[in-house]
This record gives C-alpha cells, sequence and structure tokens, in this order.
C-alpha cells in the first residue's frame, strides 16, 4: 500500500520481471484490487495485491473516497476483522485463487517514495498499519532519484520518522530487488507470531 505515484504497480513488475501491473506517470491508474499469484523457486507461491493509493484520486473527492472504501473493505476482510492485506499485501497460499476464509500468512508492505521522508500521509498509513493485526515494512521507493549523497540522508531519514529499518528499491534499475525479496520472505505470520 501508498500514495498515488509511489510506484506499487511499477514495483510488482520489477518484482517479477515482467509487465502484469498496468502503470502510467499519471497518479490513479490503479482504480481495483488486483491480484498477481507469484511462485519463486521451491518455495510456496504467493500473491501480490495491488491496491489503489492514498492521497489523490482521478475523479476527485468522490473517487478517492471510492477508493478508501475498496482499501478498507480489503483489508477488513482479509485480516479475520472480516483477515487484513495489501504491494502491499503478500498473501502466501498454495490455491491458484486467494480464498479470504483459509488461513494465509499477511505481510503489509507500505511504499513510500524515499525523496520525500516522513510525509503526513505515509506517518498516518504507518500509524494506522501499526494497529492493524497483521505483519508490516516500511519500503523507500524511487532509490534512482537520489544523489547517493541524499540516498544516505534521507535513508537515516525514513528509519528515523518510521522507527524502523527502511529498505530503498528503485523499479527502474532493479536497485535493492534482492533485499526486498529477502524482507518478503522474513515478513512473520501474525497468526503464529508470539
Amino acid at each position: 500500500m501508498g500514495r498515488s505515484n509511489v510506484g506499487k504497480s511499477s514495483l510488482i513488475n520489477a518484482l517479477v520481471r515482467q509487465r502484469v501491473a498496468r502503470t502510467s506517470a499519471a497518479p490513479g491508474k490503479t482504480r481495483l484490487a488486483n491480484f498477481y499469484r507469484v511462485q519463486r523457486g521451491s518455495v510456496p507461491a504467493l500473491y501480490l495485491v495491488d491496491l489503489p493509493g492514498y492521497g489523490y484520486a482521478r475523479g476527485g473527492d468522490a473517487s478517492a473516497r471510492e477508493f478508501n472504501r475498496l482499501t478498507e473493505a480489503y483489508f477488513e476482510r482479509g485480516l479475520g476483522i472480516g483477515d487484513q492485506g495489501s504491494v502491499g499485501t503478500l498473501r502466501s497460499s498454495q490455491s491458484p485463487t486467494p480464498d479470504p476464509r483459509s488461513p494465509v500468512s499477511i505481510g503489509v508492505l507500505l511504499l513510500v517514495d524515499a525523496r520525500h521522508p516522513g510525509l503526513d500521509t505515509d506517518l498516518d498509513a504507518w500509524a494506522w498499519l501499526k494497529s492493524q493485526p497483521c505483519a508490516r515494512a516500511v519500503v523507500g521507493t524511487k532509490a534512482d532519484k537520489l544523489t547517493r549523497a541524499e540516498r544516505a540522508r534521507h535513508a537515516r531519514k525514513l528509519e528515523s520518522v518510521f522507527d524502523s529499518p527502511v529498505p530503498l528499491v528503485s523499479a527502474e534499475t532493479g536497485e535493492g530487488l534482492d533485499e526486498l525479496w529477502k524482507l518478503i520472505a522474513r515478513l512473520p505470520n501474525p497468526r503464529t507470531a508470539a
């Protein structure tokens, strides 16, 4: 999950190394929850779920409210509050299609633009995610847009404001994708975590 135009769909495409998610330079392209089943090697398949972004929507306030309702409904059904999730969500599953009634491991990646650490909307999203019973992590996107000095400075700022390690990635250059896959593999199952 993340702000509109933070690069959620582009990151999915980069992770799977093919164009499966529709992208656009204009914010608000993703308008539905899109599920992508991913199989890597011999590990169980998982779903990457691309949700609409927060902060902007084509069609103004009415569309933004619609996207918020979609996202809230998805989280409520997915987590067991009705069983949650979002690049967003990572769902481990053996079945070919997601079944919200079956037990799954759910992890949420909050994607933030590494060029703009500490935006209020991102901090609000992180605070909300921390209140949810799901595994979660923050990932800084668009690292290729930063100079070397900016990367170091922004990485420190991101870790400070989110009080958590924040890996930087680039869907454009592939930087950080191997580390991101490792992070995805490490996200714990909130149902079995002590």
